[in-house]
């Protein structure tokens, strides 16, 4: 085997072992979702082998930012993806440029480098070490005699009970007294493993009842 052909199959190696790590046990335990799964490791082998095959470092790395631009403009169409999942792919196209040029060149100490900081960071803002995140879900409400000022306490402890959330302040918006009800924003701390899931995740409430629109 050429020495070459041996550096292709070592770099790819080492790119799918460190998008494997991201995807499988950074992503996938937040989320349970195995939608993009196949599309984080499939972009990433396929780039690689791409940028890979090129000789030229300065040539990898333009089509490299080609690709960005590309999937810039395209951005799966299709169907809109969240931006958490947004910054997975871009992540994982990256690696595959940085990984291809560092092989190339023959740096494996700053290629092992660059990986293993990429992935502990990322591992370190997956799991929210150093932040504080508070979740927010819009809902329609009719039992507006509690949006009043001294009502508060028991307004907040009738959503708690209903909503099963740790609800810790409450935003008034439009107020409809012909329907005696009121839409209003709860915000609370949610669970970090769940927080992905039920970002997106319409309320109960919400699902029940629909919001109320009333001319201006």
């Amino acid at each position: 085997m050429s020495t070459e052909l041996i550096s292709l199959i070592l770099g790819a190696g080492l790119n799918l072992l460190v998008a494997l790590v991201i995807v499988r046990f950074i992503y996938y335990p937040g989320t349970q979702d195995k939608n993009y799964v196949f599309t984080f490791l499939a972009f990433n082998t396929v780039i690689y082998f791409v940028l890979g095959m090129l000789t030229d470092s300065t040539l990898s790395v333009g089509v490299g930012f080609g690709l960005f631009a590309i999937f810039s403009v395209l951005r799966y169409r299709t169907d809109e993806i969240p931006i958490r999942e947004m910054t997975y792919l871009f992540v994982i196209i990256a690696l595959p440029v940085m990984n291809s040029v560092l092989m190339a060149a023959g740096s494996v100490a700053e290629l092992l480098a660059a990986n293993a900081f990429v992935v502990a960071v990322i591992f370190a803002l997956e799991k929210g070490w150093g932040f504080h995140f508070e979740s927010s879900k819009r809902i329609i409400y009719e039992r507006i005699e509690l949006i009043t000022p001294a009502n508060r306490a028991a307004l907040l402890a009738d959503l708690r009970q209903r909503t099963g959330l740790p609800v810790k302040r409450v935003i008034t918006g439009r107020i409809d007294f012909a329907r005696d009800t009121t839409e209003i924003i709860i915000f609370y701390d949610e669970p970090k493993l769940k927080r992905s899931k039920q970002e997106t995740a319409p309320s109960e409430l919400t699902r029940q009842r629909q919001p109320v629109r009333t001319s201006d």
